[in-house]
């Protein structure tokens, strides 16, 4: 994914501000989205839409810190940056708890907000590669049969043929097969890969976070 398919989202209430940073970041070759105020830019967000936010710290309404809550509970919250005309501490570290890039002090620095901003695509490159890769074993998943996952859940939970084809009712020679077309449909080149899928998508040996 490159910075192309990527925007960049600045919201704050200074219209210099917003003004000055979208200026700064376009000529860096970034799509920027400009919002000067958070009621605003929740109405217009798109979560599907890949990129990161700059947010100001202090806004009317919703404050940067309540609007990346909001959208961590929404389960929808891009990379955030925040900008702060005070650089309070407390709120440092209430942001960088919740997931924050990085915290700069207004005037900003313009090498320091660039720096950050590659970060957090970079970021957002990394968590919508995984997201594309855990959508693919999903899909692998479904596609096995009721008695292949069966056998998908005993085998990478450390049974062995034996094992499994008695806890099934079955002959070890059937399970062998199913155990076989798992592996092929799973697209997996051996049982250490096996589990580790089983543990990215939270079957047999537990869920991986």
């Amino acid at each position: 994914m490159s910075d192309v398919e990527l925007t960049v989202t600045v919201v704050d209430d200074d219209a210099s501000v917003l003004k000055a940073v979208a200026r700064l970041l376009r000529s860096a070759g970034l799509n920027v989205a400009t919002y000067d105020a958070p009621d605003r830019f929740l109405k217009a967000y798109n979560p599907g839409q890949a990129g990161c936010l700059v947010l100001d710290l202090t806004m009317p309404g919703l404050s940067g810190l309540e609007l990346q809550r909001e959208l961590g509970e929404k389960g929808a919250a891009p990379p955030i940056i925040f900008l702060s005309g005070t650089g309070d501490i407390p709120d440092t570290v209430k942001a960088m708890k919740h997931g924050a890039v990085d915290f700069l002090t207004k005037p900003v620095d313009e090498t320091a907000l660039l720096a950050a901003v590659r970060a957090a695509l970079e970021q957002e490159r990394t968590a919508s590669r995984k997201r594309g890769e855990l959508a693919g074993l999903y899909a692998r998943l479904e596609s096995l049969t009721p008695r292949e996952r069966e056998v998908f859940e005993h085998v990478v939970s450390g049974q062995l043929n034996k094992q499994i084809a008695s806890d099934l009712g079955t002959v070890e020679k059937t399970v062998k097969v199913h155990r076989a077309r798992v592996m092929e449909k799973m697209g997996a080149e051996s049982l250490a890969d096996l589990v580790r899928m089983s543990q990215r998508l939270g079957i047999g040996g537990g869920r991986n976070t």
